[in-house]
């Protein structure tokens, strides 16, 4: 509070004057009384532009996103020519988060491909697999700035070619030696072996002797002496046999080989014996006008005669 004096001969000072000083000192807060009205009504906040939008509140987030990708969906799911590709892949999130399905980091095929999304699961679905639709696949799901992701690696397979250019390279003894190429086409997999098998010519029927042989060249033996035999080559693979195997164009003839025997010469062992008494002759009385014999024990070779 400032005090002003008054004196007769100026008397009392104007309100400009007494403002003056306190103007010098800078700007100061006014606070406007408040009327009736203003107290009875809301707050005034401050305008915004007539084309500026207004502010969407977003849901708080109580779950956050999370894919529960199955055990057996962890490694390669692999799947024949024609089967159907059926995955229920499950999830958490609240509110409903968005799922979103891609391969390879591209969209999806509508037309070989169909998704199903629910509130708390997604669901892809393929009627017929075919090798086209191997490849990496992948699941969003969004909520917010929030996002979870999985992948899942589908791998579509079918039955390898035959072999190639299989041919009988040399017959010795009993025993044969083949020899072909791999198969041009290997079935959308890795190669298990290959399997081979004969058949000789009187019965045609065929006989597996080796499976699962991973070389392009073996050599078949114990084959029967007399007989002929076609051989023919099967590739393996996860979804099993070729259709069909090239058989070989030669015969594989089993010839019995002549033996001739040689004898070796060898000393003849001289088994011959001098005559010699074994038992020694005994003294014997006889009577005038009988018969009388006498015996003798003598062991000899070879044997003589008396």
């Amino acid at each position: 509070m400032k005090i002003f004096p008054w004196s007769p001969a100026s008397g009392w000072p104007s309100m400009e004057a007494a403002t003056a000083p306190e103007a010098a000192l800078g700007p100061t807060l006014k606070e406007k009384e408040a009327s009736p009205a203003d107290a009875d009504g809301p707050q005034a906040s401050p305008r915004r532009g007539a084309g500026s939008p207004l502010p969407q509140l977003l849901p708080p987030i109580e779950e956050h996103p999370k894919i529960w990708l199955p055990r057996a969906l962890r490694q390669t799911y692999i799947r024949k020519v024609g089967d159907t590709v059926n995955l229920l892949i499950p999830f958490q999130g609240k509110p409903k988060p968005q799922a979103i399905w891609t391969r390879d980091g591209c969209a999806l095929d509508t037309s070989r491909v169909s998704v199903r999304n629910g509130e708390r699961d997604s669901i892809l679905f393929i009627r017929e697999a075919q090798r086209a639709d191997s490849g990496r696949y992948q699941l969003s799901v969004r909520l917010g700035g929030l996002e979870a992701t999985a992948t899942i690696d589908i791998l579509v397979i079918e039955r390898p070619g035959p072999p190639q250019s299989i041919k009988l390279v040399d017959v010795w003894g009993s025993s044969a030696t083949l020899e072909w190429t791999p198969p041009q086409d290997m079935g959308n997999a890795a190669l298990l072996g290959y399997t081979v098998q004969k058949a000789d010519t009187k019965s045609g029927l065929w006989f597996s002797v080796l499976e699962r042989y991973h070389r392009t060249t073996c050599t078949v033996s114990n084959l029967i002496v007399g007989n002929s035999y076609a051989f023919r080559v099967f590739a393996e693979n996860q979804c099993g046999l070729s259709e069909n195997a090239p058989v070989t164009a030669d015969l594989a003839h089993i010839q019995k080989a002549a033996t001739v025997y040689k004898t070796e010469g060898f000393a003849q062992r001289d088994f011959s014996e001098a005559p010699k008494f074994t038992q020694p002759l005994a003294d014997c009385t006889t009577v005038i006008g009988y018969d009388t014999q006498l015996f003798c024990c003598v062991r000899a070779s070879p044997k003589f005669a008396f």
